[in-house]
């Protein structure tokens, strides 16, 4: 079993897998990486499960020391990561000899970066989880929802990986102003025409209330005038109208029911993209089908698998 040292961290360095299912019925979200796109590439770097747990890293803040000579994989946003003050780019695979400090800064291109280890990282799984939600004291390193401390030791099997490169044009965009695919809602033909023709045609400011649970978009209000909710189920990427009009991204760590009205559900991709955005950011909503999301994620999975 290999080790590495954990010498810095914050609440927003969690460790994360694909998530919980089968579980929302009993009131249990689906925790697990909000940039499922860069956890899968650091796994496929390793040529590990592409669901294999890793670390999210979220604004920087966080440094490890290799307890024995390892090799990592790390994907995601550009964080500044360093190793013993030597740049570190990310979408690659690398050595860590012992006694080496990885540190990550501060972002300077998207918001969270993928930690991926040989195997996936060691933790117990909670629901066929380790994805960690501190709201519901689930995964994390002992299974109790914790974030990554200062003085833990997170370990991994010492297996030999099948190390890969990444070809320039498979490594996603994080700059500019994203354009969102959204999946129409039951409840969109309920908001005024106004409202509907805004939503899709002015840009949205992400706010600085953003957590793992949503982002809220700062814009024009948008006006709900059908009848009152009873509460339903909350798909991931749900986008909620709350009264003040200003629509909220219902992310990962979500509650399982709400009663606001919705525009609809951002696809996994448009999910993906939207995590490495950053307050104060500019992003568009475009109208899609379900037929389209799926056969773009479809075609997304395979070309992961061919390569």
């Amino acid at each position: 079993m290999s080790q590495l040292l954990i010498q810095a961290s914050t609440p927003l360095c969690q460790l994360q897998d694909a998530g919980r299912f089968g579980v929302r019925h009993l009131g249990v979200t689906q925790g697990g990486a909000a940039d499922w796109q860069s956890m899968t590439w650091a796994n496929w770097l390793l040529g590990n499960e592409l669901e294999a747990a890793v670390i999210e890293i979220t604004l920087g803040g966080f440094s490890v020391m290799a307890q024995c000579d390892c090799t990592l994989a790390l994907a995601g946003a550009d964080l500044a990561a360093t190793v013993d003050g030597q740049p570190l780019k990310p979408w690659r695979s690398f050595s860590l000899r012992q006694g080496q400090t990885l540190c990550f800064a501060q972002p300077l291109d998207g918001a969270r970066a993928y930690l991926a280890a040989p195997g996936g990282f060691d933790a117990p799984r909670v629901l066929g989880s380790c994805a960690t939600v501190a709201r519901e004291q689930l995964g994390g390193p002992d299974g109790r929802g914790n974030a990554l401390e200062k003085g833990a030791e997170l370990g991994f099997r010492d297996a030999r990986s099948a190390l890969r490169e990444m070809n320039h044009a498979w490594i996603p965009a994080f700059t500019g102003a994203p354009l969102l695919d959204m999946i129409m809602g039951a409840q969109i033909g309920d908001f005024s025409g106004q409202s509907t023709f805004d939503a899709f045609n002015c840009p949205w400011v992400l706010d600085s209330r953003a957590d793992r649970m949503g982002i809220r978009l700062l814009g024009p209000t948008l006006v709900y005038q059908g009848p009152p909710m009873i509460s339903e189920g909350i798909a991931l990427g749900a986008v909620q109208v709350p009264p003040d009009g200003q629509p909220i991204v219902l992310l990962n760590d979500r509650q399982t029911i709400g009663g606001y009205p919705r525009l609809g559900a951002l696809t996994p991709l448009s999910l993906a993209r939207l995590a490495q955005c950053l307050p104060g950011q500019r992003v568009s909503l475009h109208p899609t089908t379900q037929e389209a999301a799926q056969r773009q994620q479809v075609e997304w999975m395979q070309r992961v698998k061919r390569v």
